[in-house]
């Protein structure tokens, strides 16, 4: 009796040490809220017209990762999100607004062993930023519309352990995002470059299959 509770207490030991593990095949997927945060508008011209210096606000919303571990340590990470939507100002007046969905994927490094009650990370890949519902605020503007776009995300986060399954995440992202706005005021076409570049901050609960 008593061999067999310990070969049971030593099962349940291993099979909790499993579960809590960031280990090769396992699947993470995490939600919580992410803020996307410009760190600074930069405008380019077109056209004949000099840059209208176009800012674009920051903006909060629901972030879900999905990660799929292929080593203990290298896993492939999707990041997907509620769409996010901005104003869009010019000195202080409100010009427009759109919404866009930054998807993104990328590789990451997990550092410390698969066992570690908190696990750093950091990551690189693309993303893909895509821009809708444009809508006219000002009198005078109209026909906006900004492009999709396509560039280098960087990331980093920690993992921290609450549970066998479930974890406390928090990360920060880094992508290039530049896009071009077309636009016409009182009828004359306009367009520019508009580089972003935002800082995306996520905190949010994870759990571990």
């Amino acid at each position: 009796m008593k061999k067999s509770m310990l070969a049971l207490g030593i099962a349940a030991t291993l099979m909790s040490s499993a579960a809590s593990a960031h280990e090769a095949g396992s699947w993470i997927v995490r939600a919580g809220a992410a803020h996307v945060m410009p760190t600074h508008v930069e405008n380019t011209s077109n056209t004949a017209a000099p840059a209208l210096g176009l800012d674009v606000n920051a903006n909060t919303q629901l972030g879900l990762t999905g990660t799929y571990m292929i080593t203990d340590n290298i896993g492939v990470e999707l990041l997907a999100a509620s769409p996010f939507s901005h104003e869009i100002t010019l000195g202080g007046q409100l010009v427009g607004k759109t919404k866009h969905l930054p998807p993104s994927l990328y590789a990451q490094y997990y550092f410390l062993n698969k066992e570690a009650k908190a696990r750093p990370y950091l990551g690189a890949g693309i993303n893909y930023t895509n821009f809708f519902n444009e809508t006219e605020k000002m009198a005078g503007v109209t026909d906006l519309k900004l492009h999709d776009s396509w560039g280098l995300v960087l990331n980093g986060g920690l993992d921290i352990n609450l549970t066998d399954n479930l974890l406390f995440n928090t990360a920060v992202y880094y992508a290039k995002i530049k896009t071009k706005a077309d636009f016409k005021v009182a009828g004359t076409q306009l367009s520019q470059d508009v580089r972003l570049d935002p800082l995306v901050f996520f905190m949010g609960i994870g759990y571990r299959f």
